[in-house]
């Protein structure tokens, strides 16, 4: 059975080692002791979402309150960082299938997500709302991060216009692609092919448009920032399916399912 996975700050593992003792507070501990129940000599995991991990077991809890907890470490080590890092542009949808894209691709790898509020996005982060709707990618990202058991957290940037967006596809070892029904070559068939364009690539961004489709102003500036227009198979999938299933096959292709889980 997995063991439960709980988040430190960046950095709180550097330097410990087997018998290390680490006193963790807040929130996380709160969840370990008041929630989960765990008691002294039950083991569970500590991530800080920068890529370090530790096993270790409960050695006390709530002695003085219920918002900490001290672990002994039985393990300390660091998942890799992946290349090509690959990254998520969702456009901003309604019924928040936005999130789900997000919840999905944070299980299925991916290093970093974009929203992108795209011409015809329905869903608008106006002023008043954008912090507290970031804030929400953000939880939702952290909870789909716990739950696949990942040290190494995606990163969430901030909302992109789709200037902006052409800006990050044109950035020096950056591949671009814009998933369109009407892309003339299949992205599995691209990279099952001998020629495989994106494997020196230092990051592959994956651009999925809202409902409405990506509108042709939009599809004519991402293709002039570099991005390929690229189908996914003969079905049209939901602007909530589309990057995640993208993710799935360049995950395979690209052989980040090979090795160790992490």
């Amino acid at each position: 059975m997995s063991l439960p996975v709980f988040k430190v700050e960046p950095g709180r593992l550097e330097g410990l080692g087997p018998g290390a003792v680490l006193t963790v507070t807040g929130p996380e501990a709160r969840h370990a002791v008041t929630v989960r129940r765990l008691g002294p000599g039950e083991r569970l995991e500590l991530v800080d979402g920068a890529g370090a991990r530790a096993t270790g077991e409960l050695c006390a809890a709530g002695t003085d309150s219920r918002d900490s907890m001290d672990v002994r470490l039985a393990a300390v080590s660091a998942d890799p960082v992946r290349r090509p890092r690959l990254v998520l542009a969702q456009a901003l949808a309604k019924g928040e299938r936005d999130l789900l894209a997000v919840e999905t691709a944070t299980e299925l790898g991916v290093d970093a997500v974009v929203p992108w509020q795209a011409e015809r996005s329905i869903v608008r982060w106006k002023k008043e709302r954008a912090a507290k709707s970031h804030d929400k990618w953000v939880h939702t990202v952290a909870a789909a991060a716990k739950q696949s058991r990942r040290a190494r957290w995606p990163e969430v940037l901030p909302l992109s216009t789709t200037r902006e967006l052409t800006a990050l596809l044109g950035r020096p070892g950056t591949a671009g692609v814009v998933l369109h029904e009407q892309g003339r070559e299949s992205l599995a068939g691209l990279l099952g092919g001998p020629h495989r364009p994106w494997e020196a690539a230092e990051q592959i961004v994956l651009v999925v448009g809202p409902e409405g489709g990506i509108a042709p102003g939009e599809l004519e500036a991402l293709a002039g920032a570099g991005a390929r227009t690229l189908r996914l198979g003969p079905e049209v999938l939901r602007s909530s399916t589309a990057g995640p299933v993208a993710l799935a096959v360049l995950s395979a292709a690209l052989g980040r399912w090979d090795g160790a889980p992490g």
